[in-house]
């Protein structure tokens, strides 16, 4: 059998935990078994760089920025290298340019486009261990690039695919997918089975276990996933296509607070506004997710939506540059102390009465709701930040979702 197992920055903090993946990964290998090992940079080694870059430069392009961060997933790479040689076993790390991940040029949020698999294949009949840096890529100008927050998920599912992997194997702090955070919620409790679609909504909706963009290629790809600890050998739980037990109203409740409100007032209430405004945000890789526009009246209309909060300041800037030319609107603001929560279930499709029991628990919870969007199988609405906690352990009791 041929594994990828993706191990996260806290699987490789320190030295301890070093050798503990190694030794993991080495049984897997004396079993007979090909492994292919990606990781994460090591602990808050990211975030220690990114204010070193901040302290030289409060504001770094992006393509510098990429440069830097991709050292911090070849340090983990090597060190496993060698712990795994110490350990008396072959193997080798490998990085973005030397196994030639191909990728967009759009720095710190690249998309794959292609992976060469000759190198590590070659790398696998040599029976070692190969190691790759998640995260990274290279552009076609041969720039560094990196995948954007959660990266080393989609490395290792691009690669389960590109190698036709038998197993892909997603390594956490967590014993799986949960029905909320356990550390927010807790009473949440692991779910055995997922499908691709309910867990891309949770990925995207905040529920941190995943990248949103692995969850899309291993549906794509059908690649099916296991997601489980580094820290004990419990069962995890597998994402896949179809559940074989009874679909549930709802399987999860996710929160996030890395969402913005930009609501534009007083836009001219006829055709090609609204196309205006979002494909000036558009042509800047901005993504926009809850909409809501208002009734017309005077001539005018508002439109409010949501983004990451990481980029609400560039959305502003960009929203402001056309404000008076081709927007021409009365005024454009922003709210940063919001969140959003959602219920996401496959069950919904067939079930009516889903939204009013999650509008009847905010109620209960005495927690306003400012926006809501809803889809097939999620219902989101947007609140204040401060009662986020509270919405959430809200929406999953009203779902029953802490019962056995």
């Amino acid at each position: 059998m041929l594994i990828v197992k993706k191990f996260g920055g806290t699987s490789v903090a320190d030295k301890e935990r070093i050798f503990h993946v190694a030794e993991r990964c080495i049984e897997e290998y004396r079993k007979g078994n090909q492994v292919v090992v990606v990781l994460s940079a090591m602990g808050k080694l990211t975030d220690e760089l990114i204010a070193m870059a901040k302290d030289i430069n409060p504001n770094p392009s992006k393509r510098e920025m990429d440069m830097l961060l991709t050292t911090g997933e070849q340090t983990s790479v090597s060190l496993m290298a060698m712990a795994m040689d110490a350990l008396g076993v072959a193997a080798v790390s490998l990085n973005a340019f030397q196994v030639a991940m191909h990728t967009t040029s759009d720095y710190s949020n690249a998309r794959l486009l292609k992976i060469d698999a000759e190198r590590i294949r070659m790398e696998l009949d040599q029976r070692k261990i190969v190691i790759i840096t998640g995260f990274q890529g290279v552009d076609r100008n041969d720039n560094y690039t990196t995948l954007g927050r959660g990266g080393s998920d989609t490395t290792a599912v691009a690669l389960a695919a590109a190698l036709r992997a038998d197993a892909c194997e997603i390594y956490t702090d967590v014993d799986g997918v949960y029905t909320a955070d356990p550390r927010v919620v807790k009473t949440a409790r692991k779910l055995d089975e997922i499908t691709y679609d309910e867990m891309l909504e949770l990925a995207s909706l905040g529920a941190g276990v995943l990248h949103n963009r692995c969850v899309e290629l291993a549906k794509k790809y059908g690649v099916q996933i296991v997601v489980r600890s580094s820290l004990n050998n419990h069962e995890g739980t597998i994402v896949k296509e179809n559940v074989d037990m009874e679909k549930m109203l709802v399987s999860g409740v996710a929160g996030d607070k890395n969402a913005a409100r930009i609501a534009v007032v007083g836009l001219e209430d006829q055709p090609g506004v609204a196309f205006k405004l979002f494909n000036h945000l558009a042509n800047h890789n901005i993504n926009v997710d809850v909409i809501l526009q208002s009734v017309g009246r005077d001539g005018t209309k508002d439109i409010s939506f949501t983004v990451d909060r990481e980029v609400a300041d560039e959305a502003m800037e960009i929203l402001e540059r056309h404000r008076k030319t081709s927007l021409k609107c009365q005024s454009i603001n922003l709210d940063k102390s919001i969140a959003k929560v959602s219920v996401v279930g496959a069950g919904m499709v067939s079930n009516a009465g889903v939204a009013a029991r999650m509008f009847e628990a905010m109620y209960d919870a005495n927690v306003n709701i400012r926006m809501i969007s809803t889809s097939e199988i999620k219902v989101t609405v947007i609140i204040d930040e401060k009662n986020l906690e509270r919405a959430m352990n809200a929406a999953h009791e009203a779902f029953n979702l802490g019962a056995k």
